[in-house]
């Protein structure tokens, strides 16, 4: 007999296994602290379109309205986007291809 599709109030069951290594999301917050704490403007990326490395000081900044667009200076690929709604901050930061690499000074 075929199980019924979830309702709104019930939750799908994960077609994976149970991992009971995993942890919840608030331990990135010692991580997340190493970059946010930080003065980003040297943080720098390779864009993937056109491959120049520059740092975050470099970006062609567009807005702010209706948000924020950030730019590579060598093709005008979007870099970064930020939209504040209210008490929300949307940030979108780089793509898998294209991420920012933020030094934190701890290692070399």
């Amino acid at each position: 007999m075929a199980t019924p599709p979830p309702t709104p109030y019930q939750p799908a069951k994960p077609s994976f296994p149970a991992r009971p290594s995993h942890r919840d999301g608030n331990c990135l917050a010692g991580p997340l602290s190493e970059i946010f704490a930080r003065d980003v403007m040297d943080a720098r990326r390779r864009c993937p379109h056109c491959q120049v490395d520059a740092p975050l000081a470099a970006l062609h900044v567009f807005g702010p309205e209706p948000g924020i667009t950030a730019r590579c200076p060598g093709c005008a690929a979007v870099a970064l986007r930020m939209v504040r709604h209210g008490e929300l901050i949307w940030l979108e930061l780089g793509s898998p291809d294209g991420p920012f690499r933020i030094a934190t000074g701890d290692r070399p």
